[in-house]
């Protein structure tokens, strides 16, 4: 499989709500890291889990190509934007019915033709700003929570 028909899968699998569509794609050992597991992920199962919670709070979520991927070898990145709308509930966060654009980049190691090792990289803290979670970047509600942290009570010397 080429590296541009296995991330088109890779995006067809994390929009399609298909769990199965990862097995096809990943090797059986995948190791998969992104910012919202606490510890790696070992094989395609346990994508497709973290894929279903997705889907969940998620219902609508795509996963789009941005640009060019750039391929070294057995290594690849390809940029990526996730577009979906909160409408299920997550732990501790009922759904606010806001839409996001999140952009990221999948870096994997492939071998085989298959994913043998995937970490996703995306920023955290905008989908927290976006969901409403989290205040703005300069916002009064940042100041606020930055003098609720400790931060700007200090004595200037």
């Amino acid at each position: 499989m080429s590296v541009d028909s296995l991330f088109e899968a890779w995006e067809r699998a994390w929009s399609g709500r298909d769990p199965r569509a990862f097995a096809a794609i990943c090797a059986a050992d995948v190791h998969y890291e992104d910012p919202l597991t606490p510890r790696p992920l070992q094989g395609p199962e346990a994508i497709a889990a973290h894929a279903a919670r997705l889907w969940q709070a998620f219902p609508d979520a795509r996963l789009n190509p941005t640009g060019e991927r750039l391929v070294s070898g057995r290594f690849a990145a390809a940029p990526h934007k996730l577009l979906a709308t909160h409408r299920g509930a997550m732990p501790a966060l009922p759904a606010t019915h806001r839409s996001i654009v999140v952009h990221g980049v999948a870096y994997a190691e492939m071998d085989a033709g298959r994913l043998q090792r995937v970490r996703v990289f995306f920023d955290l803290y905008g989908i927290a700003v976006q969901l409403g979670i989290m205040p703005h970047s300069g916002s009064a509600g940042e100041r606020a929570l930055m003098l609720l942290r400790g931060f700007g009570l200090r004595r200037r010397g």
